[in-house]
Parts: C-alpha cells; structure tokens; sequence
C-alpha cells in the first residue's frame, strides 16, 4: 500500500496553488517549475481537479488556476479522490476475493485500515496544509516565488515580505 505519485503531486501542487493564489490566478508552468512536476501531467492533474469543482481556470494574459474552495471546505481526500488515487491495502481491491477467491484472514485488518486512512485524509483540509506551510517557511527564512503582475518575470520576495502582506 502506498500513495502513487499522482495522489502526492495534486496534493502538492494544490498547497502549491493556494499560497501564491492569493493575488490571483497562478500558472501551471510556475507551479511545474517550482515543484520539479512535469507540465503535461499537471495539465491532466488539473483537468481532474476542475472537473471536481476544486479549482477554477482563468483564461487569457494572467490566467491561470484559482482554487474554488474556501481553502477550509478542501480535505486532501477530495484532492485524492479527484485524480482517481486509489488508497487500498487490501490486496483484493475491496472485492474479498483474497485467497483463491475467498476472503483472506487479515481482510478486516486492511479494510479498517483504509477507513482510519481516509477518516484521517478527509479530516485534513488544504488551510491545514497552507499554515503548516507558511510556518515553516517563517521559520526557516525561504524565500517565496510570486508572480508580481506589474512585470512580466517572477520575483523572489522574502517570507517576511509574504508573512507582513498576509497579515
């Protein structure tokens, strides 16, 4: 059992997403560069997490993807169940079919499992994720990518700059 990179990515790009949307729609090519995630698979991640009604696009000059959400009302299980992310640690798939078609001994143990993993993803929203952020990144001094809408490049702003303009 284990979350596929596809689960991980829409998780991180949505994180991603919701720290530099604040000020507007956000390109994927700024989110791709800045998490190392191909382009073309968070054009398909997106196209999924649209059709969820999970983020919003924005055509034209400065368009780009805003969340649709208030960021509290958005669990990591919406975000996973949207890209199709299977969490399963049965070894039948949820169809007890285990061993030689019958139900394995440890069915019930790996069905609870599942339930505790989605009981625990769906209690965790993207405004958790977003201030656990935003306190490591206070903490630790990084630097933030924004884009800045009065020049055509990015800048670098300094987490206080980002920290200040939030408060």
């Amino acid at each position: 059992m284990r979350l596929t990179t596809k689960g991980r990515f829409a998780v991180t790009a949505m994180i991603d997403l919701a720290l530099r949307g604040e000020d507007g729609p956000v390109a994927l090519a700024s989110i791709s560069e800045r998490q190392k995630i191909s382009l073309s698979y968070l054009e398909q991640l997106f196209g999924k997490l649209r059709r969820f009604n999970l983020v919003e696009s924005v055509r034209g000059p400065g368009g780009g993807y805003c969340i649709a959400r208030p960021l509290n009302q958005v669990a990591v299980a919406d975000i996973i169940r949207a890209v199709d992310e299977q969490l399963d640690a049965t070894q039948c798939g949820g169809r007890e079919n285990c061993l030689d078609e019958h139900r394995c001994m440890t069915h019930d143990l790996w069905s609870t499992l599942n339930a505790k993993m989605f009981e625990y993803l769906a209690s965790v929203t993207l405004a958790d994720l977003v201030e656990r952020q935003k306190k490591k990144i206070a903490q630790f001094g990084e630097p933030i990518v924004v884009e800045d809408r009065r020049r055509a490049a990015p800048r670098a702003r300094s987490v206080r700059e980002k920290v200040a303009a939030v408060a």
